[in-house]
């Protein structure tokens, strides 16, 4: 697991988090549902990324055993700068962990949801 303060990103407020939870209850009891992540590593002199001018969710994946995630949509795109895609990991079974939303976004894909839900989102370190 990273350090604390080494991830930059965006912090989901908790009036926006509270919303989606209710949108999508969260299927495994470790519920995370709290950030995107931009970068893994920064050191304290990274600068916090901009805010979005544009945020939605706009996908979802679920390995079918024990880790979600939602997917969203930055001023355009889901593509993160290291290849990644940008996503909140939802929630989580025993033993997983946030991280492993990465791999399973690469290697099974994820699903477009019906209708993009804007949200807010707070540049941040954690």
């Amino acid at each position: 697991m990273a350090k604390p303060g080494t991830v930059t990103g965006w912090k989901l407020p908790e009036t926006e988090r509270e919303l989606l939870l209710r949108r999508f209850p969260p299927k495994y009891e470790n519920v995370v549902a709290d950030h995107v992540t931009l970068r893994v590593g920064a050191t304290p002199d990274t600068p916090l990324p901009n805010k979005p001018e544009s945020a939605k969710v706009v996908g979802r994946a679920d390995d079918g055993r024990s880790l979600e995630c939602l997917v969203v949509e930055l001023d355009g795109t889901t593509d993160r700068p290291d290849g990644s895609t940008y996503h909140v990991t939802w929630s989580l079974g025993p033993g997983r962990r946030a991280r492993e939303s990465n791999d399973v976004l690469r290697d099974q894909g994820w699903e477009f949801i019906e209708a993009p839900i804007p949200v807010e989102l707070e540049p941040a370190r954690f």
